[in-house]
Parts: C-alpha cells; structure tokens; sequence
C-alpha cells in the first residue's frame, strides 16, 4: 500500500509537469477561490454564534460552533497543504509532521463533535423532562474537552510511532514529495495504526449516530411523544448522518486515487484528483453552516443580519455625502 501512495504521489508530480502552465493556475485559482468563499461563510456563523448570549448559552449551539471550528481549521489547514503542493514547495519532515497532524485533529473533531449532537437530540426527545438537567453547560463542555482529548491523544499515538523511524539515516530531513498526511505514513507501524484507528471511527461514530436515530424513530411513535418534536429532531439527526458520512468520505480518498490510477492517464488522473479534494475536503467543512444558517430560524435571521451589516452601514454614509 506505502508503494502505491508512492506511486500516485510521484505520478501526481509528473502530472503537473504535463498540464499546461493555464491550466494549473486556472485550477489553483479555482479552488482558492472557492476555499475563500467558504471560509468567509464559516466565519460569519462563528461570529453569529458569538454575538448572542442564547446562542452562548445553549449546548446545541455550543456544540455547533465547537465543529465549525474544527472544520473551518481543517479547511484552511488542507489548503495550505494543497498550495504547498501545487506550487511543488518541498518542505522538511519536522514541519510536514506538524501541519499534518494539526491536519488530522481537526479533521477527527468533527465526526466525533457530530456523535455529541446527534445524542444531544436524542436525550431531547427520549427523555424531555430530564434534558435540562443531564444537556448542561457543564457537561457540555465535559463533553467537547472529551472530543479533543481523544483526539489529541490518536495524534500523540502517531508522533510516538514517528518518533521510531530512523530519519539520522536519511541524507536530508527534505521532504522527496510534497507534503501530505500520507507522506508522513514512515514506517508500517503508522501505516497499520491509521487504518486501524479509522475503521474504528468510522464504524463507531456510524452505530452511534444510527442508534440514536433509530431511538427517536421509536420514540416518535409514542402516544407521550411530541410528534413535531420528534419529527424535527430525526430529520436533524438524519443531516447529521450525512454530514458524517461525508465527513469520513476522506477516508476513501486514497482508495479511490489508487483505482483511478491504474484506468486513467495522467492528466486526467491530476484532475479528477482536483475535483476530488473540492467535493471531499472542501465542501464537506462548510455544509454544517449551510444545513444550520437555513433550517435554524434563529441562526437564520442574525445571520442574514450580520450579512447585510456592512451594507447596512454604507448606505447612511452615501446618504450623509449626498446630502452634504
């Protein structure tokens, strides 16, 4: 497997070489542009999320804002890294070892932040009269320092495993290909662990956002059960199955590239690659502020007045200079 992620990492520099000089900037503009865009809209929910005691106060949306940071990190993080490649920029092997692992915890909060909001719905439904008293602010936040300790702990796990590799052997600590979370894959150790540890994440988070599903789906059809309620709160769970699903879609990236290898030539291998990064990496990170600014009719309306805040307060200004 360490030599096919070889194979693909070398051939996706060959690629580059083959596309034609426009077409490379075309690409890297494209997708920088399109990183912007959702960059900018995950900022404007972080501080909608932030400008209202309500939404400070409430653990759902405390929640919320916990995975938008977490993704919005990731996606500014990946995008470094894929620049990084884009402009062939080879970086040392200390340095690659921190982006990428700065890379691979923020990208294991969100599955796992998504696994404490689907059970946050499913106290509120199953058990209402006892959801202000087990869905507080303390356990909250017990909960989101759990989320990031497990997460931190997978990447001490992984700097010890590097720490084994013998780099005083290597003749630079210069990187040969450029820097990505593969790359960093030094020994089978690693390898084995981050196959591991993903097929555990993937199937846990997946039966615990299913269970809690399939509760509220029992739970809607009792006589005692506020059937709006409970309405509301499975097709939120449902959205919540999807983000994570596409959450952990990165988990099938290489897979897919090794497959796409060996059937397309090279230049059309580089772009489906490119396509793939924007609808796997990219557009992934900012559903949670699309699903949430839409559906949620609080968020909705201070976020389409923090939108329109700034044309809001040039047309007074205009009006100021006409007149005078």
């Amino acid at each position: 497997r360490k030599c096919f992620y070889k194979v693909i990492f070398r051939m996706t520099s060959a690629g580059l070489q083959y596309q034609g000089f426009l077409e490379s900037v075309m690409l890297t503009t494209l997708t920088t542009l399109s990183c912007c865009v959702f960059l900018f809209i995950n900022g404007i929910m972080l501080f909608t999320l932030r400008s209202k005691l309500v939404f400070r106060e409430t653990s759902r949306y405390v929640l919320l804002f916990n995975l938008l940071c977490a993704d919005t990190m990731q996606m500014a993080l990946s995008q470094l890294l894929y620049l990084l490649a884009a402009c062939r920029v080879r970086l040392t092997y200390p340095v690659c070892g921190v982006l990428t692992m700065l890379t691979d915890l923020t990208n294991e909060i969100s599955p796992l932040t998504l696994v404490a909001m689907s059970l946050e719905r499913y106290v509120a439904v199953c058990f209402p009269l006892r959801h202000t008293a087990i869905i507080t602010m303390r356990n909250t936040a017990g909960a989101i320092i759990v989320v990031w300790a497990f997460s931190s702990l997978n990447i001490l796990i992984r700097v010890i495993l590097l720490l084994d590799f013998p780099f005083e052997d290597l003749e630079s600590l210069l990187m040969n290909d450029f820097c990505s979370d593969i790359s960093m894959f030094l020994g089978s150790m690693s390898n084995h662990y981050d196959t591991a540890y993903t097929y555990f994440l993937f199937i846990s988070a997946s039966l615990a956002v299913t269970s809690t599903y399939i509760g509220v789906m029992v739970a809607a059809r009792s006589a005692s059960t506020d059937n709006a309620s409970a309405r509301k709160a499975r097709n939120t769970l449902l959205l919540h199955g999807v983000q994570l699903g596409l959450s952990l879609s990165s988990t099938i990236y290489n897979p897919i590239l090794i497959a796409l290898w060996r059937i397309v030539t090279r230049i059309v291998f580089v772009r489906i690659q490119n396509v793939l990064y924007v609808c796997i990496f990219m557009f992934p990170r900012c559903l949670s502020s699309l699903i949430y600014g839409i559906r949620d009719r609080a968020i909705r309306l201070v976020l389409i007045n923090n939108l329109c805040c700034r044309l809001k307060l040039s047309v007074p200004s205009v009006q100021a200079k006409v007149s005078t």
